[in-house]
C-alpha cells in the first residue's frame, strides 16, 4: 500500500461521515453491553440496565471525539486540502488515543476505578481500538463496494465520467469514448473537416497529430474553460500558445509560439472574440 496516495473521495463525503459516526456509536454501544470490555461488571456492582444507561451516556459523549475529528477532516477537504492514506491512518490513531483518554478519565474520576492508572490506560486503548477499528473497517469496505457498484452502473449506462488530472484534456469521440488525453500546455490547435477533427500537439518538442471522429462544434463547449477557442469555421487554437496576431493580404493570421512557426487563420466571424481574449492575456 502506498501511504502517500490520497484516500478515496468517498471516505470524506458528508453522508458517509454521518453513516460512519452512527454505525460506530451503535457498534460501540452493543460492544460494551455484550462484551463489557472495561470490566465494569467485575469491578462495580451494577445491573445490566444500569450498564446500558451508563454505557449509553459514555458512548454518546465519547463519540463526540469522532464527531469533532470528522468535522475537522470534512472542512479540511472542503477547502481543497488532500489527505494521504498515511495521514488518514495517523488521524485514526489520534482518534483512538483521544477517546481512550476520555474513557480513562471517566473510569478514574467518575467510577473511581481501583486499578492503577497505567493499567486503565492500557486496557482503555486496547478496547477503544476494537470499538473504532472494527466499524471503521466495515464501513470502509461498504463504502468501497457502493462506490464500485455505482461506477459499474454508470459505465453500463454510458454516463460514467472519468476525472482527468488537473491540466489534462480528455478528447472523446462522437460516442463519448475517450480516445486521447493531452496536457493543455502541449495542445497547439485543432482542425475540423466534416465529422473529423485533427488534433495537433507537441510531444517531446516534436509536432504530432491525432485524428478524432467528432466535430469542432461538439468539442467547443468542453474546451472553452481551457482557453481553446474557435477562431475559424475549421480551426480552434490554444490561446496559451498564441504569440502574434498578424494582418496580411489573406486576412488575420494567428502565429503560435512554436518551432517551426505555425499559422492559423482567423475568420471575420471570430475576429472580435479573438482580439478580446488576446487583449486580456497580454
Amino acid at each position: 500500500m502506498d501511504l502517500s496516495q490520497n484516500i478515496p473521495a468517498y471516505l470524506v463525503k458528508k453522508k458517509n461521515i454521518v453513516r460512519l459516526i452512527l454505525f460506530t456509536a451503535a457498534f460501540a454501544l452493543v460492544f460494551i453491553n455484550i462484551y463489557a470490555p472495561f470490566g465494569v461488571t467485575t469491578w462495580f456492582n451494577i445491573s445490566k440496565l444500569e450498564l446500558l444507561f451508563y454505557s449509553s451516556l459514555v458512548i454518546l459523549t465519547g463519540v463526540l471525539v469522532v464527531v469533532i475529528s470528522r468535522i475537522i477532516m470534512y472542512q479540511s477537504t472542503k477547502k481543497g486540502k488532500t489527505i494521504s492514506i498515511g495521514r488518514y491512518l495517523l488521524w485514526i490513531a489520534m482518534e483512538i488515543i483521544s477517546m481512550s483518554l476520555f474513557y480513562t478519565l471517566y473510569e478514574v474520576l467518575i467510577l473511581h476505578d481501583p486499578r492503577a492508572v497505567d493499567e486503565v490506560i492500557k486496557i482503555s486503548i486496547q478496547n477503544t481500538a476494537l470499538v473504532l477499528l472494527i466499524p471503521y473497517t466495515v464501513t470502509w469496505l461498504y463504502f468501497a463496494w457502493i462506490d464500485n457498484k455505482e461506477k459499474l452502473e454508470a459505465i453500463e449506462e454510458g454516463t460514467f465520467e472519468k476525472v482527468e488530472p488537473k491540466g489534462m484534456i480528455a478528447f472523446k469521440d462522437e460516442k463519448g469514448i475517450m480516445r486521447i488525453t493531452i496536457k493543455v500546455e502541449d495542445l497547439l490547435y485543432l482542425q475540423g473537416a466534416d465529422n473529423y477533427v485533427t488534433i495537433y500537439y507537441s510531444n517531446h518538442q516534436k509536432q504530432e497529430k491525432f485524428l478524432l471522429r467528432n466535430t469542432l462544434k461538439r468539442l467547443e463547449s468542453t474546451l472553452k474553460p481551457f482557453e481553446i477557442i474557435r477562431c475559424h469555421r475549421s480551426f480552434m487554437v490554444n490561446f496559451q500558445k498564441v504569440k502574434i496576431i498578424e494582418r496580411s493580404k489573406e486576412g488575420l493570421r494567428i502565429k503560435l509560439n512554436t518551432q517551426p512557426l505555425i499559422e492559423v487563420p482567423v475568420s471575420k466571424t471570430y475576429t472580435e472574440v479573438v482580439f478580446q481574449l488576446f487583449g486580456q492575456s497580454h
